[in-house]
């Protein structure tokens, strides 16, 4: 299986429409039919569903479309490596994140970074723990920064030097909002959104064996398409401070929770990492600002 096969694979699946896929590729139609239709016969199983327009992913096309994508940025990770394995003042960097305020501390590092490295280029997807570390452990990022404590027998890590904290999103207008903060008792039976992660790992930490008396109504990954449900009168959004605009003319409100919960952030990356020179350097830098006397938490 070779890796042209697989960006010919995908030009196809994000056309859904063969004639399409070859112009974009600069090829003839019959001769990316039949790469497909070896592929196809390689794995032993239909890509693709044939219509009389169109085409379409069957499930294992599906599960090859994301293995193909994983398989095809870290190709070009490789390259993009090796061509600036002498370059110490230059390349790119891989960073998996987690939605959090708190990456602000990370941003600023990078600015200073760039002052001394300019030719640095960073590239950023976003997800939930278990999205960015499947990311790390095939080695497609660098780095990954989770909202939870890291597994010190597989990675180092360097704790953000401050928390997030958590609270509640919710129509400016509504009676909870006239309170300074939120307990247990205001949120019993309401309609709750929240991360599946938040609601897992860190709520019950808040409300203890009182869990069973909220209510989830929906998980998201993204808070902000959470919020748009607050709007429209779904329910409340339990979510980091700072992620969502509550500001005058918001038309929403944050009220923390009460007794006080707070996530710390946590950089993470692989026990053994082949990182690149501008790799390594960054990680210094990150460290000094993080905790300039040396004391930050690592493994």
């Amino acid at each position: 299986m070779e890796i042209r096969t697989l960006r010919n694979f995908l030009a196809v699946a994000e056309e859904e429409n063969m004639t399409r896929a070859a112009e974009i590729l600069h090829i003839t139609q019959p001769t990316l039919s039949k790469q497909i239709q070896a592929l196809e016969e390689e794995l032993g199983k239909k890509l693709f569903v044939r219509h009389s327009f169109s085409i379409q992913l069957t499930e294992e096309g599906m599960l090859l479309r994301k293995r193909a994508e994983d398989l095809i940025k870290m190709a070009d990770k490789i390259t993009r490596e090796f061509l600036t394995l002498d370059d110490v003042v230059g390349g790119d960097v891989y960073f998996g994140l987690a939605e959090s305020y708190q990456i602000r501390h990370l941003a600023g590092a990078i600015r200073e970074f760039k002052k001394e490295c300019p030719d640095l280029h960073y590239h950023i997807t976003s997800g939930d723990t278990e999205q960015v570390t499947e990311k790390l452990d095939k080695g497609v990022i660098d780095f990954a920064v989770l909202a939870e404590k890291p597994n010190a027998a597989k990675y180092n890590y360097l704790t953000l030097p401050e928390a997030d904290v958590w609270g509640v999103v919710m129509p400016e207008d509504c009676a909870l909002a006239e309170r300074p903060s939120v307990v247990v008792e205001d949120l019993a039976g309401k309609p709750l959104f929240c991360s599946e992660q938040g609601w897992r790992e860190d709520i019950p930490q808040w409300c203890g064996e009182r869990m069973d008396e909220l209510r989830l109504e929906g998980s998201f990954r993204l808070p902000y398409n959470g919020s748009l449900f607050v709007r429209a009168g779904l329910g409340y959004l339990l979510s980091f401070d700072h992620l969502i605009d509550t500001g005058p003319g918001s038309g929403l409100a944050f009220r923390p929770l009460s007794p006080r919960l707070e996530t710390r952030l946590y950089l993470i990356w692989k026990k053994h990492p082949a990182f690149t020179p501008i790799a390594e350097r960054l990680l210094e830098a990150v460290r000094k600002a993080f905790d300039p006397a040396g004391a930050a938490g690592s493994a």
